[in-house]
């Protein structure tokens, strides 16, 4: 690959947002607060990569079985089991000690996991387990540069779950300093709206390539993750102190009818 392309998610608003998509060999973190769709999302760019541009794919969790992978999967139309069976796909169900030692070394697990099957993308899920081998910040920065570091040292493009505990509001005061180390930060949100509850994503740096600064609203499918337009009229969504703008405001208070 060159300087210039880009490895795509496969979910078209999303790789608008990122002008095109992640950059090859690069570590993209998602973080958001549980059941926002980091998951989705995560599936979605190896199922994508493997159906629509042939590259294969490695889903290393700490959080569920393999069972329970594909049982969700299944859900969303991907049968994880077949694209496994066709040597496409490899979801590995461990620790994040063993995970951070196999992908150390060169004669690894992980790492002949990627060389025999051509492995380009990468789902880990999640990362907040490593806080757990930490006893302060400088052990866990150092812990998740290494493990970062290796993966790309393979050549692989990943995610990178994160966990965050606000589900509204502002976001929890975190340990981790992964955000900095990481070429890609994304951010998921719970957001209120009008007395209702959405979702919203955002691009909050990319290292190497420009990126939208906009939020967007995006929704999970039965067929996966839908990005959809950016929330117009309204300020303080990633906040949590979401309002009208002051335009907004105006013409809802005096009932000139909808700002076009």
């Amino acid at each position: 690959m060159t300087q210039t392309e880009r490895v795509p998610t496969g979910i078209a608003a999303f790789d608008e947002m990122l002008s095109g998509g992640f950059l090859p060999a690069t570590a993209n973190l998602l973080e958001g607060a549980p059941g926002t769709g980091k998951t989705t999302i995560g599936m979605q760019f190896i199922v994508n990569g493997i159906k629509n541009f042939n590259e294969p794919g490695l889903i290393i969790t700490f959080e569920e079985f393999p069972q329970q992978y594909y049982h969700d999967a299944l859900q969303l139309g991907w049968d994880l089991k077949a694209l496994e069976a066709d040597n496409k796909l490899k979801v590995i169900f461990t620790n994040p000690e063993t995970a951070l030692d196999e992908i150390e070394k060169l004669d690894g697990q992980f790492v002949s996991i990627i060389e025999d099957l051509g492995v380009k993308r990468v789902l880990v899920d999640s990362m907040t387990h490593f806080e757990y081998l930490a006893e302060d910040v400088g052990d866990l920065r150092e812990i998740e540069r290494t493990f970062v570091n290796a993966l790309k040292r393979e050549g692989v493009a990943s995610i990178l779950l994160r966990e965050n505990n606000s589900l509204m509001g502002r976001m929890d005061t975190l340990t981790s300093k992964i955000p900095f180390i990481v070429d890609t930060y994304m951010l998921l949100k719970y957001v209120e709206i009008d007395s209702s509850i959405q979702k919203a994503m955002c691009v909050l740096k990319m290292r190497g390539s420009d990126h939208a600064k906009d939020i967007r609203c995006f929704r999970c499918t039965s067929h996966g993750i839908e990005v959809e337009e950016k929330f117009k009229g309204m300020e303080g969504i990633m906040s949590g102190n979401t309002h009208h703008t002051p335009q907004d405001a105006f013409v809802n208070a005096f009932g000139f009818g909808k700002k076009k």
